[in-house]
């Protein structure tokens, strides 16, 4: 059992100060899961690879969840162990035989994704040529409006998904279609799009399919301003409606940093000030690197333990974590009371998707506290953010 508090302060003054702290909020996480299931017309997976820690899984899992999408053998261990009867779908488009196997055999697992013929008759070979799979073809997309563009390692185009779809049709006792669209995909229409790419994968290989999945790239809102999951629910529905060719099919949907991105926070500890730069004891090693790769999004707010404060105007900083790789920075910029200063404790709010899952023990440096608070998290940076900053897209 984690220890609870009322609100993060309240932990960080029960704390040691040498490490950073990871605050959860179990109803933030239910909540999303419960109104994702609602909104979507179809079924709910969560990407487990986006936060695999057993406190957020159960969560979610409180909130309604019980389809996971799963990439590695860990993870369908991990799930497995967690919810016995609940559905796995091994979504990883390579896997190792043995991975296969046993996510067959002794874990249940009866849908794969693939992108290329070996990975047919790898899973065949794998599961002894099984008769109750649900093979699921992973279509590729182009760039999209996400932040972060995962077009280029997975995915056949239609022409070429066409033929395999035709193969697992033969091989397999249902076949599907999947896309993956980006991570942080801020454009509804993104989906709409994917889908004439689905619906022409469909065409070509004169194959119907038993299910579609629609992938993650589902937006967090850490600004405030991107489209709320039931805007891509609405989008989705419409336009998969408006292909006869799909119609009958099963949709899937596997949302990552949407369900979980609003139900943590990350406390990190200023270690020195120098002008306009501060120096943490967390980085992009640790759990901060999503500072570096999705930049000035996340709300912020600054805990000051030994005296009243801060309260000056909002002033940039830039980020250094606390090892010696010059690569540890995060440039920003970051909006914060001016008179912040050494020994003031950073809470990044929104901080639920990949932080932790993405921790390293480089320079010795791991941060592993966990705690649950009942308070609110700080606020998307559009409520708060200077006027000028906001105006300026920062």
């Amino acid at each position: 059992m984690l220890r609870r508090f009322d609100t993060a302060r309240e932990a960080l003054e029960a704390a040691p100060p040498d490490a950073p702290l990871y605050c959860l909020r179990p109803h933030e996480f239910s909540a999303a899961a419960a109104a994702a299931i609602d909104a979507f017309p179809g079924d709910v997976m969560y990407a487990v690879k986006c936060n695999e820690n057993p406190y957020i899984l159960s969560a979610l899992a409180a909130g309604g969840i019980t389809h996971w999408d799963v990439a590695s053998i860990a993870e369908v261990r991990t799930a497995r162990d967690l919810f016995p009867d609940s559905r796995l779908y091994f979504m990883h488009p390579v896997k190792h035989p043995g991975a296969i196997r046993e996510a067959y055999f002794d874990h249940g697992v009866r849908v794969f994704a693939l992108d290329h013929m070996e990975e047919l008759d790898k899973i065949l070979t794998a599961t002894d040529n099984a008769g109750d799979l649900t093979l699921m073809v992973r279509v590729a997309m182009g760039s999209s409006a996400a932040l972060v563009d995962l077009s280029g390692k997975f995915g056949q185009s239609p022409r070429f998904a066409s033929p395999i779809l035709r193969a697992c049709r033969k091989r397999a006792a249902r076949v599907g279609l999947t896309f993956h669209v980006g991570s942080q995909c801020i454009s509804p229409s993104a989906y709409a799009r994917a889908l004439e790419a689905v619906a022409k994968t469909v065409d070509l290989s004169k194959t119907p399919v038993d299910a579609i999945d629609v992938g993650g790239g589902f937006p967090a809102r850490y600004r405030g301003d991107e489209p709320p999951f039931a805007a891509f629910a609405e989008e989705i529905g419409r336009a998969f409606a408006s292909h006869p060719g799909l119609q009958g099919a099963r949709l899937l949907c596997e949302p990552g940093r949407a369900l979980v991105a609003p139900g943590m926070s990350v406390l990190t500890r200023v270690e020195l000030r120098r002008g306009d730069r501060l120096y943490l004891n967390d980085g992009v090693y640790g759990g901060l690197s999503e500072l570096k790769l999705l930049g000035p999004v996340f709300p912020m707010r600054v805990h000051r333990l030994d005296g009243p404060g801060p309260v000056g105007e909002e002033a940039v900083f830039k980020f250094y974590g606390p090892t010696c790789d010059s690569i540890d920075t995060m440039p920003g910029p970051f909006w914060l009371p001016s008179d912040v200063r050494t020994g003031d404790w950073i809470e990044v709010g929104m901080m639920g998707a990949y932080s932790n899952a993405l921790r390293t023990r480089f320079n010795g440096f791991f941060a592993d506290r966990f705690v649950e608070v009942d308070d609110q998290g700080p606020v998307s940076i559009a409520d708060h953010a200077p006027a000028e900053a906001a105006a300026a897209g920062e």
